[in-house]
């Protein structure tokens, strides 16, 4: 009970902070229609495998812009307070749900924004929907953990680059893989194979941030 609690607290105060600054939501909503607009302008029609590899390519740099001031941008005043007032299973499981949630949002508007300028739509827009939330699930909890380690570096957004690399590759070849079949209209069934996968690759990557960041948190 005492985690949950935690919890709640420390997504309030997330809410809190973006509400007050409106920084991430912002920044990133303006940087995806942004790029957007200057893809539109530069190739006028997009269909099929283009329009879907350029989309995963903006929600890429804008998930790792969204989710990276996770703990690059707190101040070590914050992470003091933080330190003295919840556990860092409370800290970890609060940043990784508040960024799940800020992806999701960012990923729908991105979607709908993307869809509406370039006036095409794939042949099973449900499997793709799956499929952009699967995406969202994935760069949260994996940029959130990276985020983690990477603050306690000299150089943060270089080390983060690095470390995400090896681990964001995998991931985001299923996401195409997943979202072209959605673009061909295939059987549902062949994509469960993906799906299972991304899954799987969640559900581990939440193990390990849960293991290691209250070590990482003590130091």
């Amino acid at each position: 009970m005492q985690l949950i609690k935690e919890v709640k607290y420390l997504i309030g105060k997330e809410l809190l902070l973006e509400w007050r600054s409106k920084y991430a939501l912002n920044g990133v909503v303006l940087y995806v229609v942004s790029t957007v607009f200057v893809c539109f302008l530069s190739f006028v029609s997009l269909k099929g495998i283009t329009w879907n590899a350029l989309f995963w390519i903006i929600m890429l740099f804008a998930s790792i812009n969204a989710v990276s001031k996770s703990f690059l941008q707190e101040s070590k005043g914050r992470q003091l307070y933080i330190y003295t007032i919840a556990s860092p299973l409370a800290l970890i499981i609060s940043k990784t749900i508040y960024n799940i949630f800020l992806m999701l949002l960012l990923t729908l508007i991105a979607l709908g924004f993307y869809t509406l300028v370039f006036d095409y739509v794939p042949e099973d827009m449900g499997l793709y929907l799956v499929a952009t939330i699967l995406g969202s699930l994935s760069f949260s909890t994996i940029f959130t953990m990276i985020s983690a380690i990477a603050s306690k570096a000299g150089n943060g957004g270089m080390l983060m680059a690095i470390l995400s690399f090896p681990v964001i590759i995998p991931v985001i070849t299923l996401l195409i893989k997943l979202s072209k079949n959605a673009i061909d209209g295939l059987d549902r069934s062949v994509s469960l194979d993906e799906i299972g996968i991304l899954l799987i690759i969640n559900v581990l990557v939440a193990v390990f941030a849960l293991m290691l960041f209250p070590y990482l948190w003590r130091d």
